[in-house]
């Protein structure tokens, strides 16, 4: 056995942290969420009505606290780095970190869900936590574009927290804010709004309708369309009926004259 061989086999990998008890829990509450229709977007492109889910779990221990929400999209699958947001409270330190740490990944994009879940955070650390401190960090370099950047920095400031970007271009952007009463709890509601349980019952109920009162007018176009159909039949066997006795008259005066 070589030294390197020795060398590479008593160097051992340094073990992986242990998850932690919350990470697999699934989430215990469910709302409906309502996508207004948008202008079609140059890069983005069609924005149209959509419904979404919005699933949330939260726990409490005396040194820390957990709000997880899930935005699920009807008919996809979501991609475990996609469309969560986790707010962590310690009760320790005092403070108040919003995750994951790889960042708040979206979709569809930029339809205003993120205002609307770091809201859904700011109101929830409030009702208890006000007064914590809200631990800042780094923003990541993955966006493709200048106008996603803006964007991105527009929202998290127009929800409280303070964008900065170091003088070296190569250090990464953060972001942070004083406490978690600076936060602003409300949201864009033109874009996303909740339908509560009853408004979504209203809503099926009145799409049931609708579809009946279509229902009921193709059906009565269908019988109109089968009307004059027969109508055609009748008046063609007509037509060719007057045609044969015209022509047969025609040929009686022909051959009258001709005698």
């Amino acid at each position: 056995m070589t030294d390197t061989e020795i060398t590479q086999s008593t160097e051992k990998e340094p073990p992986a942290p242990p998850k932690h008890p919350w990470a697999e829990l699934r989430p215990d509450r469910f709302r409906l969420l309502r996508l207004a229709p948008l202008p079609t977007e140059r890069d983005g492109g069609a924005r149209p009505l959509r419904f979404v889910e919005l699933a949330q779990l939260e726990r409490h221990t005396p040194e820390q606290s957990l709000l997880r929400m899930f935005v699920n999209i009807p008919g996809q699958a979501r991609s475990r780095k996609y469309n969560v947001l986790e707010v962590w409270a310690d009760h320790r330190s005092k403070e108040l970190r919003f995750g994951p740490d790889s960042g708040l990944r979206l979709e569809p994009a930029n339809r205003g869900l993120g205002r609307f879940l770091l809201a859904q955070g700011a109101a929830w650390a409030q009702k208890r936590w006000g007064h914590y401190l809200v631990e800042g960090g780094s923003l990541p370099k993955d966006v493709t574009s200048d106008d996603q950047r803006l964007r991105r920095d527009h929202c998290l400031r127009t929800q409280g927290f303070d964008v900065d970007y170091p003088k070296d271009q190569a250090g990464k952007a953060t972001y942070g804010a004083p406490r978690a009463s600076s936060l602003r709890p409300d949201w864009n509601s033109e874009k996303v709004q909740i339908v509560e349980l009853q408004d979504a019952a209203a809503m099926l109920e009145q799409a049931d309708r609708n579809l009946q009162a279509q229902e009921n007018q193709i059906r009565d176009l269908q019988e109109r369309i089968a009307r004059f159909r027969r109508e055609d039949g009748a008046l063609r066997f007509t037509i060719v009926c007057l045609i044969a006795l015209a022509l047969f008259q025609a040929g009686l005066l022909i051959w009258m004259a001709t005698r």
